[in-house]
């Protein structure tokens, strides 16, 4: 799939087959999304996949603020990825201080950049996915047992869609740029 293809054509996919997906398929999404660009090179982003039903179970009930159609979401996903940031890197010198006056909301910034990588490298091997925003980050971080330097910046779930939705439609270009000379 062309670039351009897979910009235009991703959409956030809620319902999905029984297919699961596969650990190299799994793999090749994370690899390409390692090359998200980051804060002075900190790579501060990793993943963690959720597949046991069990445990996404305990996150759809537990992790999500109570938000039903995550809850939803997530049982039915056959993968959750955990998009899990390290502490006190991004947004920062070495010796802790802040670079600029976003301070550390720079970590979410190379969250972002990570978070959509990922699902455009999904989308190329035919996997949908969404981005979940409503999420509990301490009690997720706490069901999944991940140490005090790290912290969930959002979740996403995968899966093969059952269908492709339809784009909504997009603002114009000329709507969107202010070029200045």
């Amino acid at each position: 799939m062309e670039l351009n293809e897979a910009i235009e054509t991703r959409r956030s996919v809620r319902k999905y087959t029984d297919q699961g997906i596969s650990d190299e398929d799994l793999r090749e999404i994370v690899r390409l999304a390692s090359y998200s660009p980051s804060w002075k090179n900190t790579q501060c982003v990793s993943w963690l996949v959720v597949e046991n039903k069990d445990l996404k179970s305990r996150i759809a009930e537990e992790g999500v603020c109570g938000y039903e159609f995550n809850c939803k979401t997530i049982k039915r996903c056959h993968a959750l990825a955990v998009l899990v940031t390290e502490k006190g890197k991004s947004g920062c010198e070495a010796d802790g201080s802040f670079s600029t006056s976003k301070k550390d909301t720079w970590e979410m910034f190379d969250a972002g950049i990570a978070a959509q990588t990922f699902c455009l490298a999904a989308k190329g091997l035919g996997i949908g996915t969404v981005i979940l925003g409503i999420l509990d980050d301490a009690k997720i971080a706490e069901i999944l047992g991940l140490p005090e330097n790290k912290t969930v910046a959002s979740c996403i779930a995968m899966g093969y869609p059952i269908k492709q939705g339809n784009m909504p439609p997009r603002k114009s270009v000329d709507e969107l740029l202010e070029i200045r000379k």
